[in-house]
């Protein structure tokens, strides 16, 4: 598991810190004592040494490295009403490989292996007189030698908590015979949190819930959480969705998708009745949806369980195949062989099963569907041709009426406006508008210079002096433009006939 240091800090404060609630809840209850001694304890002076060592000297990269911090708890009792007698030592420790993030050499961070372990247990317990109580916590895990050893530490029960890769914790025991409620002291995860995490899983594994069913102990392995806490999960969930059935088929609970409404109980109904109407043409739709659920989250459980089965055939055919291979003797390859085909049969009748449950599952559904249909149908209370005709003929008939009464209102609205004007306020609006057009700037008379002269005839106009000028002999004229006439077709219009 490679976890960085920032992780391994992030997990250590969180241990410590919901751990150290539980030990105040364990006071006199879990823990034996009735005067209490809190104490704390890390590896800070360690690992100034080892960032000495590697000639490394930030305070900054100091506070954000993880110090195998650990809080103790000790109990004491009155001997005699004089003395105090010590009771039992609580201890919630951190254990991380502080040399792999003081200088990290790549790849993934290393467990705890069994003999850091020892060490570490050995250095805790002070007085082997008095029980312990220790936890320690790895951010990267344990291996599996240390997970299976058996510590043998006199007087003192070990626990190891892990993350689990899923967003939990693992807690395990080092010994047999301890306490679950001892395991939960040293959990980090409480209750409410683990089923909302396994509420999380089932959300996922929605669509299984439209085509069979989930089981109980398929999601404990997914979520990694103890059977108890799945079935309290699948309670929850089961009553806060209606849609949602919650039984036990072969001591194995099941959660699977029933009838989009609740079914209404008959506590008189036996068992014979139940199985006559699910197959019966009448009857309730919703209890048939429910029984045919139930049946099919069954047959794909037990579909599921087949392929499951089918898998380990498969790994043990390919072992087979690789010993037959690997064998240089007739005598171990005929019977290899044989194993062989043997197990290619039992294959072959597995998979046909499987097949004959996904035919039975596949009707199931369909039947299912139907009467859903049936069902929605039936609920939604559809007006027949009847009704839908004289609605619309009330409609119509509310739509003229409205349109003639706000016709009427228009027209009473107009001469409302004129009576509401009394005669002496009609007078004062008369003075308003006399009063606007005294106020009013008045238009003066035009005078004689600012009238504009008429324009003067052609006649009468000078003509242009380069005009007077003749042409030059032996030079051909030059064409006049549109708007230019000739001054002599002027001249000769102006002589009177």
């Amino acid at each position: 598991m490679s976890i960085d240091a920032a992780k391994a800090l992030q997990y250590e404060t969180e241990f410590l810190s919901r751990v150290g609630a539980n030990f105040e809840a364990a006071k006199g209850v879990h823990f034996r004592g009735s005067i209490w001694q809190p104490g704390r304890d890390d590896e800070e002076e360690r690992l100034r040494a080892l960032l000495a060592s590697n000639r490394i000297y930030d305070r900054e990269l100091l506070k954000a490295l993880p110090a195998n911090r650990r809080i103790i708890l000790r109990g004491f009792e009155r001997w005699l009403g004089l003395w105090k007698r010590p009771t039992g030592m609580a201890i919630a420790s951190v254990l991380s490989p502080l040399s792999h993030y003081v200088a990290p050499k790549g790849g993934d961070t290393p467990p705890v292996a069994l003999g850091e372990l020892m060490d570490h247990v050995r250095g805790l317990v002070r007085d082997p007189r008095i029980p312990h109580v220790i936890g320690v916590c790895s951010p990267s895990g344990f291996t599996d030698e240390a997970k299976r050893a058996k510590l043998g530490v006199p007087n003192a029960t070990v626990i190891l908590i892990e993350p689990d890769g899923l967003g939990g914790w693992r807690t395990s025991a080092t010994e047999d015979g301890v306490d679950d409620r001892v395991l939960k002291i040293f959990d980090p995860e409480g209750t409410k949190q683990k089923v909302e995490r396994v509420r999380r899983v089932i959300e996922q594994s929605s669509a299984e819930l439209l085509t069979g069913g989930l089981s109980v102990s398929a999601v404990a392995e997914r979520s990694g959480q103890p059977q108890e806490v799945v079935r309290q999960a699948f309670t929850e969930v089961a009553g806060a969705d209606p849609e949602l059935r919650l039984t036990r088929h072969e001591k194995e609970f099941l959660l699977y998708r029933g009838a989009p409404v609740s079914s209404r109980e008959k506590t008189s109904k036996s068992v014979i009745d139940r199985i006559r109407q699910l197959f019966s043409s009448e009857g309730d739709e919703v209890e048939k949806i429910n029984l045919l659920a139930e049946r099919r989250a069954a047959l794909a459980r037990r579909r599921d369980r087949i392929y499951e089965d089918i898998s380990r055939l498969e790994q043990k055919e390919a072992q087979l195949l690789d010993e037959g291979k690997a064998a240089k003797s007739q005598v171990p390859r005929r019977r290899i062989a044989a194993q062989l085909a043997q197990l290619r049969k039992d294959i072959a009748r597995q998979n046909t099963t499987a097949a004959m449950l996904n035919q039975q599952i596949n009707i199931i559904s369909t039947d299912i569907h139907n009467l859903t249909l049936i069902q929605q149908g039936q609920m939604a209370r559809l007006p027949d041709t009847h009704e839908l005709t004289e609605n619309a003929v009330k409609a119509e008939e509310m739509l003229e009426t409205l349109k003639a009464d706000a016709d009427l209102v228009g027209g009473l609205e107009t001469g409302i406006e004129a009576t509401l004007v009394s005669a002496d306020e009609q007078a004062i609006l008369k003075e308003f508008e006399e009063a606007d057009r005294a106020k009013a700037p008045q238009k003066q008379p035009a005078r004689a210079e600012d009238v504009p002269s008429a324009p003067e005839p052609l006649a009468t106009r000078a003509p242009h002096p380069e005009r007077e000028h003749p042409e030059p002999a032996g030079r051909e004229a030059e064409p006049l433009e549109p708007d230019e006439p000739d001054e002599r077709g002027r001249a000769r219009r102006a002589e009177p006939s």
